[in-house]
């Protein structure tokens, strides 16, 4: 077993890294979707692809290493939080003025995609732990973290979705894509988010709970 481990350990490093390069690729084509600027439907696939794309990717090769932010957190407590501090950092660039700024220049864009990435890849090292706090605790916290992300995610994807006019009339400016409407670009990028937000971290969130549930039923099983 000794050396089933110590065979394993490259290949252990070698995905990280892999899913770490992936995860950069994937926040670098966010960020040029983003600064192209083609309405709300773009800036939606840009989101999303940072936070339920490359965030996790980006947290899964951090994860257990010296660069995991996750490591200096309360274990159990810090997916909670950071489920909060996502929640306040993407309500807040969805209010009118703030996606106007971030819309309107590029100082603005880069304050939000940067705040993005910071706070999708803090939610998800914290989800994905470390291996000295209680597993159980841990991933219980992690999947209440996970599931109440994907609750806020979809509330806000089916406000923008459902809103009887254009919310958002700055990303007009640069051009809508595929010669849609300012209403019918903002109704698809609500349902982008409903879609890739809400499904990416109810899968994580189910991902967490199937191996929970078969460690608990592990303690139980007779011996």
């Amino acid at each position: 077993m000794i050396l089933r481990a110590t065979q394993s350990a490259p290949i252990r490093v070698t995905v990280k890294r892999a899913a770490s390069a992936a995860g950069v690729v994937a926040l670098l084509g966010a960020w040029a979707a983003a600064a192209a600027g083609r309405g709300m439907t773009m800036h939606m696939i840009a989101h999303m692809t940072s936070v339920a794309v490359a965030a996790p990717l980006i947290a899964f090769g951090l994860s257990g290493t010296a660069l995991d932010p996750a490591q200096r957190w309360p274990r159990v407590v810090a997916p909670l939080a950071m489920s909060i501090v996502e929640l306040v950092v993407v309500w807040g660039w969805h209010a009118p003025a703030a996606r106007a700024l971030a819309a309107g220049s590029a100082a603005g864009l880069a304050a939000e995609q940067i705040s993005f990435a910071a706070v999708g890849v803090g939610l998800w090292c914290a989800c994905y732990g470390t291996r000295d706090a209680p597993s159980s605790m841990r991933r219980a916290a992690a999947i209440l973290a996970l599931l109440w992300t994907t609750m806020h995610m979809t509330l806000l994807g089916a406000l923008i979705t459902l809103a009887p006019r254009p919310l958002f009339p700055a990303h007009a400016h640069g051009g809508l894509p595929w010669g849609l409407s300012a209403l019918a670009d903002q109704q698809l990028a609500g349902v982008v988010m409903l879609l890739v937000g809400g499904g990416a971290y109810l899968g994580g969130g189910l991902a967490l709970l199937a191996g929970l549930l078969r460690e608990r039923g592990a303690e139980v099983a007779p011996r």
